[in-house]
């Protein structure tokens, strides 16, 4: 007969998880209504609070509809080791979900092949054709990316009564972002009829809580720090990326990348103080706001890291980690949506307003384009590059726009920029010469065996 309990324990777990909560939410909404009962949502609700604290506020919530799948996440896979669910015999759905979820496959063995001085030289131009295309796909997806969703947040859209009004709630369009690029994966391996994923599902999950909550937190940062102030630590993001790098890869860096991240870092600060007009911006950081940034560094940095680790330990193909990173990136968004009420917001107001559905479909296909080449350059170059990448195509979207709108540039800033492209043109030489350096020695190495 089959033993049907460890199933009912797992079901109460999410069930039960589910109701505490409901419970919680609830709590939240009486005191935040008080005596207010006008059917107002959370999100609505959390808007009258003071500005200094409703970032904490909305994080709680946020981290609250986050919970509802990293709780029962976490005490199945719990249960599921130490009663050895997925050694049974018996098998059914909630069995082959589980195993999806948590079950360990194969891991990728690297291989490693010699090759000679003029392969080398092959590989190179092969290298430099292909960091060619992911440059250009990243500059163009993210530059219509960053126009469409600009219009969005700031342009008013008018509804069937000729009526103005703003669309307010980011995380509406994280999730339809995130959902459309998880539809377009799955369809794709559907289609291409790929292999299974080597890696269980669950992997995916710590890249896709990182990701959206550092989107997250780089929308609210911008309520209390200025727009040059964020750019200004975000083109510095390479270091921090190289220290989560060795915490969470235990990679090992060369002298020269040290110097290059530096190099980098330093001509990006440079030249975008020396192309800020400062006296159009007003200093509204306040430490509230560089917190908010720390925190933000600290989960971007995480993200690239963890997707490399992930490439490299079982071999995935790019679009086998769009699909896994956005089906839990499109849960957790949805799960919060659904505790502050956003879903219904969100969907009213596309509903009012068609010339809006049309702009986030559109900003949804060019975030898929742009996830494309971002998974595609961290599973060939690695975290760094696609960095660095990034980071140049902030400094060279600021140099056009400094070009084309004829806004000055000091001698600070040109010095800043040459550094930058130094620094870039330091790293290609010092990799190109490490790497026929690498191959020399295994060559003599075979030679001597022989």
């Amino acid at each position: 007969m089959r033993n049907i309990v460890p199933d009912c324990i797992i079901i109460s777990i999410i069930i039960g998880t589910f109701l505490i909560i409901y419970f919680i939410i609830n709590i939240f909404y009486e005191l935040l209504a008080g005596e207010n009962h006008q059917n107002l949502t959370l999100s609505q609700l959390t808007e009258g609070v003071s500005k200094e604290y409703t970032w904490a506020l909305r994080l709680t919530i946020n981290c609250i509809g986050y919970s509802a799948l990293i709780i029962p996440g976490f005490l199945i896979y719990q249960y599921v080791k130490k009663v050895h669910y997925l050694d049974r015999s018996e098998k059914n759905v909630l069995y082959s979900i589980v195993k999806a979820c948590f079950g360990e496959n194969e891991k990728h063995d690297l291989i490693q092949s010699s090759s000679t001085s003029k392969s080398v030289n092959k590989a190179l131009v092969k290298e430099c054709v292909l960091l060619s295309y992911c440059f250009v796909g990243l500059m163009a997806s993210y530059l219509t990316w960053g126009v469409l969703q600009e219009k969005i947040m700031t342009r008013e859209y008018v509804d069937v009564n000729g009526k103005k009004s703003f669309f307010k709630d980011s995380q509406f369009l994280v999730f339809s972002n995130r959902l459309l690029a998880f539809c377009i994966a799955i369809c794709y391996l559907y289609l291409k009829q790929q292999t299974r994923h080597r890696a269980p599902l669950f992997k995916y999950s710590y890249a896709s809580f990182s990701n959206v909550l550092s989107a997250w937190l780089q929308y609210e940062a911008l309520k209390f720090i200025s727009f040059p102030t964020q750019v200004l630590a975000k083109s510095c993001k390479l270091v921090p990326v190289m220290i989560m790098g060795k915490v969470v890869s235990r990679n090992k860096y060369e002298f020269y990348e040290y110097v290059v991240a530096i190099g980098i870092s330093t001509g990006m600060v440079l030249f975008l103080s020396g192309s800020y007009d400062q006296s159009k911006h007003t200093p509204s950081t306040t430490i509230t706001g560089l917190f908010l940034l720390v925190l933000y560094m600290v989960f971007d940095s995480f993200t690239s890291n963890w997707q490399s680790e992930i490439f490299k330990t079982y071999g995935i193909t790019s679009i086998q980690m769009m699909c896994g990173v956005n089906l839990f990136s499109s849960m957790f968004t949805a799960a919060s949506l659904l505790v502050q009420g956003g879903f219904s917001e969100g969907i009213t107001f596309a509903s009012e307003h068609p010339k809006f559905l049309i702009d986030c479909v559109i900003l949804s296909i060019s975030s898929a384009v742009g996830q494309l080449f971002i998974f595609y350059t961290i599973a060939k170059f690695g975290a760094i590059v696609f960095t660095i990448i990034m980071t140049l195509r902030q400094a060279i979207a600021i140099l056009l726009s400094c070009l084309i709108y004829q806004h000055q540039i000091s001698a600070l800033g040109i010095f800043g920029i040459i550094i930058v492209f130094v620094a870039v043109f330091l790293r290609v030489y010092c990799s190109h010469r490490i790497k026929i350096l690498r191959r020399k020695h295994e060559l003599l190495k075979q030679r001597l065996h022989v």
